[in-house]
């Protein structure tokens, strides 16, 4: 989600207030996500944990319209993007053709596998793409083998709570192929990290906001008689119904009060839309993963 709703991410500081009449909940979303410690671009972060730099080879699995790919770009990293959409990866070649003068590659692939050598990347990101595989594990360990010893790999998936709770208004196929096939429970979505041979060194769940909106967004299609019966995936995008409009603006006036950013960070882990791992690659085979509380 994160993934797909911030495609559009550029450079910028924290959105200031907006008229009721212009409140967007992707800029909200965006300024959500930001005080939860993504897009530092003073410190080259893409999460707090997670920095790029020029030196770095970042390859973007499931990469969708490349906010992780343009943000690796700015700070002057080599990108490596995947996606099995055949658009997504032409429209995002072009913006990196664009911003780059390194060495870039974008693939259409389902990444079992990847056309990859292993090893290929110092920086491995793969954002809201797992809940969508039929078979989660052997996708992992593809992922595993193409980071080089001592990457660092960001990960996340749904979380739970927002997931099942979309179960009672996302229209049926929102849980059939081609998306959401698995729910993860933290624990195993941790166990299956480790199991791949990585190492959890930080972990974080998200999101309130966004699991608020869509439950808005399915009332509302279902209230203007809209068929939610076809493929939804990436559904979500401007115009927003104004009941989403409401909520943001709503969501936008409690972050400014006093006590907001504290009744935030509450709720994000009451009901959080994704969780969210940085994990490393041992930089030796008998390098022991230990699981982090």
């Amino acid at each position: 989600m994160i993934r797909r709703l911030l495609a559009r991410l550029r450079p910028a500081p924290l959105p200031a207030p907006m008229p009721v009449a212009n409140v967007s909940p992707r800029d909200v979303g965006l300024h959500d996500a930001i005080l939860d410690g993504w897009f530092l671009n003073d410190s080259g972060e893409l999460l707090k944990g997670f920095a790029i730099t020029a030196d770095d080879t970042l390859l973007d699995v499931g990469c969708g319209e490349g906010v992780a790919t343009l943000f690796a770009v700015r700070q002057g990293a080599s990108v490596i993007f995947t996606d099995s959409e055949h658009d997504k990866v032409r429209d995002l070649a072009r913006q990196v053709d664009a911003q780059s003068n390194q060495q870039n590659l974008g693939l259409v692939s389902n990444s079992l596998p990847l056309p990859l050598a292993d090893g290929c990347a110092s920086k491995v990101v793969c954002m809201e793409v797992l809940e969508h595989i039929d078979q989660p594990e052997p996708f992992m360990a593809e992922l595993v083998r193409m980071g080089r010893p001592g990457a660092l790999y960001l990960l996340s998936v749904p979380a739970p709570v927002g997931e099942h709770l979309q179960k009672g208004i996302a229209p049926a196929s929102y849980f059939q192929s081609p998306n959401h096939l698995q729910i993860f429970t933290p624990e195993r979505f941790a166990a299956m990290v480790e199991e791949a041979g990585l190492v959890i060194e930080h972990r974080q769940a998200t999101g309130f906001f966004w699991v608020m909106g869509m439950i808005f967004f399915w009332a509302s299609e279902r209230a203007a008689g809209r068929d939610l019966s076809g493929a939804v995936r990436d559904r979500i995008q401007a115009p927003y119904p104004p009941l989403m409009e409401s909520w943001a603006k709503t969501w936008q006036d409690l972050l400014a009060q006093p006590n907001g950013l504290a009744i935030k960070h509450m709720l994000d882990q009451f009901m959080p839309k994704s969780q969210v791992i940085i994990a490393r690659k041992p930089l030796a085979a008998d390098d022991a993963p230990g699981r982090m509380a």
